[in-house]
């Protein structure tokens, strides 16, 4: 049997700073620290990410290496260029689970390639409401029984090449009108409506054989007050109990303001850590921000005082560590090499939504209309400026604001065709005055988000996200 302090370490994936391991991580994983969750601070390519991971698995093996790599909006291998595969919603608008399924190959085999154990993706939420300002483009749709193929596709397709597939954010933030980075959602739903309408995605997701769940920082009131991640009836009695789901529970980060705000403020992460574990949790995830020995310190020693008070049963740390160990294994043998994105081109291509003849007559003004990207997703190159400056010389491009709508209409003059590119524009008041100011203008509009409602009789094209294939499809349909 373990030393408790040996099983805290076991539970628990920290981020950390830099491309190569510090030396305190090092340290720590050879001493049995769970593993790592690797975000865009630690990529610099596949090949530096290979070589990160066989750096961890130098020190312990079986060291779990996590990535949040969803493809589409929220992509770490791609953060400096942009995903080589569409997101989610645009593989739910193509609506062809087979196509999901090869999608979520390429990108399993390349992250096998890369050393990573387990994926944490793909998203088992739905779009459910139109103010949602977190999931979007980063589901595969809205209604249940269209996006359960998909969510089993995606799980069929990432565990392929043995990385672990994660259906989160249990029990479903898509109803959610708060960001649980910031703030702690409380879902508008009863829990027949659960059963239902959220809750589908995931069992679907369970069915398929995934790996592991992650749970939501989202409070159901009928399960109590608590947060998913720190409720043992959400945990233990629906997600395991009614659902049967029997892999490792992953938590969403620990440090996010919907569980550090409203209930580390006065206990501390330490004690976020523990009732996670006694709700039924299994690895914590402690990724958002880059973590160092301190703050881990503090968790084991929370985790370790709680078994020695029974307040946290020593079997209950056993199982955890025990699960978490199992995301550890190795995937199958692949090879790294130069990214592919004819595959993602394809999907992206299926998944475009036109309405009207959007068509270039002569080289075009496009403006492409920047707005603030969720927290998941983070900066990343966006925008159908560079795209068509390489496919239809003479393209001008523009970066706007929302408030720029008079240098918009100055620089519009002259030019037959101007593009409008939005990024979920109805969920933005200023850029919806942007557009309505532009109605003088003739202009063709590349919505890249959530679509909204329609607005205006304008041609459009809905790309259903905004990764490099999406773009690029929707500007050579253009070109």
């Amino acid at each position: 049997m373990s030393s408790p302090e040996r099983l805290a370490e076991a539970v628990l994936l920290p981020g950390f700073a830099g491309t190569t391991a510090p030396d305190w991580l090092r340290r720590r994983i050879a001493g049995g620290l769970g593993g790592v969750v690797l975000f865009g601070r630690n990529v610099v390519d596949d090949e530096q990410v290979a070589a990160l991971t066989a750096q961890l698995r130098g020190e312990r093996d079986g060291v779990v290496v996590g990535i949040d790599e969803e493809g589409g909006d929220v992509t770490r291998l791609d953060v400096g260029t942009g995903s080589f595969v569409p997101g989610p919603l645009a593989l739910g608008a193509a609506d062809d689970p087979e196509l999901t399924t090869a999608v979520a190959a390429a990108l399993g085999e390349r992250l096998a390639a890369c050393g990573v154990t387990v994926n944490l993706a793909p998203c088992a939420d739905l779009t459910l409401a139109a103010e949602d300002p977190i999931i979007g483009v980063r589901a595969f749709g809205s209604d249940p029984a269209k996006a359960s193929p998909h969510v089993a596709a995606y799980v069929t397709g990432l565990q392929k090449y043995g990385v672990a597939a994660c259906a989160k954010h249990f029990p479903g933030h898509g109803a959610a009108t708060e960001d649980s980075h910031v703030a702690l959602p409380v879902l508008p739903r009863t829990v027949d409506e659960l059963r239902e309408i959220e809750l589908v995605p995931f069992a679907a997701a369970i069915r398929a054989g995934v790996r592991s769940v992650m749970s939501g920082h989202l409070v159901v009131r009928a399960w109590g007050d608590e947060p998913a991640t720190l409720n043992r009836t959400a945990l233990t009695d629906v997600l395991r109990g009614e659902l049967g789901f029997t892999g490792a529970v992953i938590t969403d980060a620990l440090e996010m303001g919907a569980v550090s705000g409203a209930y580390g403020r006065h206990d501390g992460l330490g004690r976020s850590a523990v009732r996670a574990l006694a709700a039924g949790a299994d690895a914590l995830c402690l990724g958002g921000a880059a973590f160092e020995a301190p703050a881990l310190d503090a968790c084991v020693a929370a985790i370790v005082a709680a078994v020695s008070a029974g307040e946290l049963p020593l079997e209950r740390l056993e199982e955890a560590a025990s699960r978490t160990a199992a995301l550890g294994t190795d995937p199958a043998p692949a090879t790294v090499g130069p990214v592919d994105r004819r595959l993602g081109l394809e999907a992206a291509r299926k998944a475009l939504r036109v309405r009207g003849e959007p068509r270039l007559d002569g080289p075009p003004l496009v403006v492409d209309v920047q707005t603030e990207p969720t927290i998941a997703a983070g900066p990343m190159p966006w925008g159908l400026g560079a795209h068509l400056t390489e496919l239809v010389p003479g393209t001008r491009t523009l970066t706007a604001t929302p408030s720029d709508a008079d240098a918009v209409l100055e620089a519009a003059q002259g030019f037959r065709s101007v593009v409008v590119v939005t990024r979920e524009a109805h969920r933005h008041p200023g850029v919806r005055a942007l557009l309505a100011a532009l109605s003088t203008v003739d202009f063709i509009r590349v919505e890249t988000g959530v679509p909204g409602p329609a607005d205006g009789a304008g041609p459009r094209i809905d790309t259903f996200g905004g990764s490099y294939v999406s773009l690029r499809a929707a500007a050579e349909y253009l070109a």
